[in-house]
């Protein structure tokens, strides 16, 4: 089978481990960049259009289709969602549509979809002025939450506890986001939906990470990961646990708002990676993104759901249902986060073999080289690689985990 993969703007080579996933299917993959480097990829199995405007990208797949007839096309990046589905919809191959893509990017939109169809979220408001954002920080009540509609990776997404940090916050967060990659990295030509920030009323309780299905008119989850970092002002998004710790009548509620809000973007046949947190004792949808999750929560999903999100992903690339179920833990618990260091310009990188070489860890992925500039709140929201191990129980899992990634350690530029 042939499959076609796109990144609108390349992402260093962030996703170089997920393609070599999927031709570990045994599917012949081939690589269309609007941007990026001629060397990323083999170069018969490699196009780089120079140019991230839509139509041109279209036109290169349409030719490209032509001589290696693919059977579908696929993304693994939250900028290029719009532009795959815009893509598959020219060539006539599997896609979940351009306004179900639009929905599932763009927070405001996708907002607005569930508010029609009853699912239970947060107050929102769009905001693109100070004092509408003050207007909201008031109506809702602080600790209220400002962030992105176009965003990703919890880049200027803020907890604001006061008039006077919204009006901080909101300053740097309108001004960052102009040059956030992200939004930068959008195919041209397409219609994002409104681009500006949202103010949000605070939910109160822990939050829930699904990998998930949807095909036809049901929806699988796949996975379900405990997210627990103890928060801050800023959403780094950086220690996982899995399996939940939620019992199974808490499952069965989470997966009915799951399967509301998917059909609310109109996710009829699409990997997700969705995003649900409580309140008041009940689960509130966050987002549903049209994509795998970030890190190793796939390799989490495998390991403590028995679920392949990246061969989910091919099946339904290709207009195939996936081999699925609903979740049934495994048994098996892992732990994972993201690494994060300072701000800088990243000099070296040492991961002793002692982390490399352990058998406890299944995840770990450097991702940023000697040069990359590390940003951090309130620039940006930056890390500089994953990690995950498994153990007996949450607390040795955890334990593991804590104790290897405080032996990698990271050099910056003086």
């Amino acid at each position: 089978m042939k499959l076609l993969t796109i990144e609108t703007r390349q992402y260093l080579n962030y996703y170089h481990s997920r393609y070599q996933q999927v031709q570990a299917f045994g599917v012949d993959l081939y690589v269309m960049n609007g941007e990026g480097t001629t060397d990323f990829w083999p170069a018969d199995h490699y196009r780089l259009v120079g140019s991230k405007k839509i139509d041109e990208m279209i036109e290169c797949a349409r030719r490209w289709h032509a001589t290696e007839r693919f059977d579908g096309v696929i993304t693994f990046s939250e900028a290029a969602v719009i532009a795959v589905a815009s893509v598959a919809e020219a060539l006539g191959l599997p896609g979940i549509g351009v306004d179900a893509a639009r929905n599932s990017r763009n927070k405001y939109l996708m907002r607005q979809a569930y508010q029609r169809h009853g699912v239970p979220i947060p107050a929102f408001r769009y905001v693109t002025e100070l004092d509408e954002a003050l207007a909201a920080g008031q109506e809702f009540g602080y600790p209220a939450i400002l962030k992105p509609t176009l965003g990703a990776g919890s880049h200027f997404v803020y907890r604001v506890d006061s008039p006077a940090e919204m009006e901080l916050r909101f300053n740097q967060a309108i001004v960052g986001i102009q040059n956030m990659f992200w939004l930068g990295a959008e195919a041209d030509g397409v219609d994002l939906g409104p681009s500006g920030l949202l103010v949000e009323s605070f939910l109160d309780g822990r939050e829930y990470l699904m990998e998930a299905l949807a095909w036809d008119d049901e929806v699988y989850l796949g996975s379900v990961v405990d997210r627990i970092t103890v928060e801050g002002k800023n959403f780094d998004d950086d220690v996982h646990h899995a399996p939940t710790s939620l019992p199974p009548a808490e499952v069965a509620r989470v997966h009915e708002v799951v399967t509301a809000a998917a059909h609310a973007q109109g996710l009829r046949r699409s990997a997700m990676h969705a995003e649900v947190r409580y309140h008041h004792g009940a689960p509130h949808v966050l987002e549903i993104a049209a994509r795998v999750g970030g890190g190793g929560l796939d390799m989490t999903a495998r390991i403590t759901g028995g679920y392949d999100p990246i061969r989910a992903v091919v099946d339904v690339g290709r207009g195939v249902r996936p081999t699925v179920e609903h979740y049934r833990p495994t048994g098996t618990h892992a732990a994972s986060m993201c690494l994060i260091c300072d701000g800088g310009t990243v000099a070296h990188i040492e991961v002793p073999a002692e982390v490399s070489e352990s058998d406890k860890v299944f995840l770990l992925k450097v991702t940023a080289r000697p040069g990359d500039v590390i940003l951090r709140p309130p620039d940006g929201n930056t890390i500089f690689g994953f990690l995950g191990t498994t153990g007996t129980s949450m607390r040795d899992a955890l334990d593991t985990m804590t104790d290897l990634a405080a032996k990698i350690e990271v050099t910056l530029e003086d």
